[in-house]
């Protein structure tokens, strides 16, 4: 499986650092410093207390994001311990032409590497101190000492005893975002790095992740269990089922095709999008709902919710009462040209994606009365003329099918068999409902409906 929470150090990615919320208290810190440094010159020395996962390593990394007139780099430890090093990378940092402002130079977490030398830090002061005195007197550079040690940062401060000037500030805690954020950073993490994959997409809810965050300490402990929570639940599903359901929903307007989509993830061929589902549950649903195994039951079943244009389906549905009657090749292939199609018939391309809109058009106002004039009050008769529709263009559909696993029965509003797919047979699932009743919670009841149905027909959840 090849996902992963990324390590602290993994926020030098410049992509990953401006996605990080700012820490404002280090933000506001550093611009007072800067202010400073640029009326009197020299240089100023901040040691930054935290514990471990607070945030420091990533809040020091993204202050160049806040701070364009800056510079980050991080020292190494012969910089630390050697004047003419420090020197070479201070100097190599600023460069010759577009100099920053401030150099923000960060030495991170060396008390356990300088540990058998208790006289490193004082001495790296002192080095501060004659370097503000000559050869960094008008190079304006900003130290910052990250320790999770607070006697360490008591020795860092009491070694600046014979040059205060230098210290910006001498109990300068960063604390990082507060518990009650920890899951949702956890979460946008993640997706930054897995290619904009939830969490949910490999079996870990936001539930299982505020467990984690109920008795970690730090964000950073959260992420490393979060990371083993994930290797333990990592399964295959997705290469298991011989189903794929399709939910598919008329819309006759903008504002709903927007509503459906929005559940979605549209490019991907409409998959269901776990998040946006998840968001709109009140708390008594996020209580009630057996969210694990309707998750498990998406991922399973390889849920899709796609919109149709009703424009796209009004001639297909004409004459209800006439079995006979077979529509249009013109109107077939308007229908053959919809994401529905593509996806049931596994022709779904992405890179030629446009996005389902409304257009102002006869056809699409003479589509909106018919919809909304009382066809969605004949369901079963709109799932038999689409299921005959893609029988007449070669795609073998089933009305009304009785499905039977060996858990539970299910009628599928229409079965299109595939035989040559991994996923031999596609359920589809028709939500007509008008466009007043096409709304964000009843797009979410239908949704849990349709999973509730389907974690017990795979087993997942047992029939009550």
């Amino acid at each position: 499986m090849n996902v992963r929470l990324p390590s602290r150090y993994e926020s030098l990615d410049p992509d990953f650092r401006a996605s990080l919320r700012p820490n404002r208290p280090l933000i506001e810190m550093v611009k007072k410093a800067s202010t400073g440094m640029q009326i009197s010159g020299g240089i100023r020395f901040l040691p930054i207390y935290g514990r471990s996962g607070a945030g420091k390593s990533s809040a020091s990394r993204e202050l160049a994001t806040h701070l364009p007139e800056s510079k980050v780099i991080e020292l190494s430890r012969q910089a630390i311990t050697s004047e003419s090093a420090l020197l070479q990378e201070i100097r190599e940092a600023m460069g010759r032409r577009n100099q920053p402002k401030i150099l923000i130079a960060v030495v991170d977490e060396y008390e356990e590497n300088v540990a058998e030398s208790s006289s490193i830090p004082s001495q790296f002061i002192e080095r501060l101190s004659l370097l503000d005195r000559r050869g960094l007197a008008d190079t304006p550079v900003l130290f910052l000492w990250l320790t999770t040690s607070e006697s360490f940062r008591d020795e860092l401060i009491a070694a600046t005893s014979r040059n205060e000037r230098i210290l910006l500030a001498k109990d300068f805690e960063l604390i990082g975002p507060e518990k009650k954020d920890w899951a949702e950073i956890v979460e946008e993490t993640f997706e930054f790095h897995n290619q904009s994959q939830p969490l949910a997409d490999f079996e870990v809810l936001r539930e299982d992740i505020e467990a984690v965050v109920d008795e970690a300490p730090t964000l950073g402990r959260t992420i490393e269990l979060v990371g083993e929570l994930l290797a333990q639940h990592a399964s295959k599903l997705q290469d298991l089922s011989e189903y794929q359901v399709v939910m598919l929903w008329p819309v006759a307007d903008a504002a709903r095709i927007t509503r459906v989509a929005g559940f979605t993830k549209a490019r991907d061929g409409y998959k269901l999008d776990w998040n946006s589902f998840y968001r709109e549950l009140n708390d008594l649903d996020k209580r009630t709902y057996p969210l694990a195994e309707l998750n498990r039951a998406r991922l399973y079943f390889d849920v899709r919710l796609v919109p149709i244009a009703a424009a796209d389906l009004q001639q297909l549905c004409q004459d209800f009462d006439n079995p006979g009657f077979i529509p249009s090749q013109t109107y077939l292939n308007r229908f053959k040209g919809t994401h529905f199609y593509s996806i049931v018939t596994e022709q779904w391309d992405p890179s030629s994606y446009a996005p389902l809109r409304e257009r102002e058009s006869k056809r699409a106002r003479d589509a909106r009365a018919w919809y909304d004039g009382g066809v969605t009050r004949h369901p079963t008769k709109i799932g038999a003329r689409i299921a005959k529709s893609l029988a007449i263009l070669g795609v073998p559909a089933t009305p009304e099918a009785e499905l039977r696993s060996p858990h539970a029965n299910l009628r599928a509003d229409i079965s299109i068999s595939r035989p040559d797919s991994q996923q031999s047979t596609c359920i589809v699932e028709l939500k007509a409902y008008s466009s007043q009743n096409t709304l964000p919670s009843s797009i979410k009841d239908q949704i849990r409906t349709t999973l509730k149905r389907h974690a017990q027909f795979g087993g997942f959840l047992a029939r009550q």
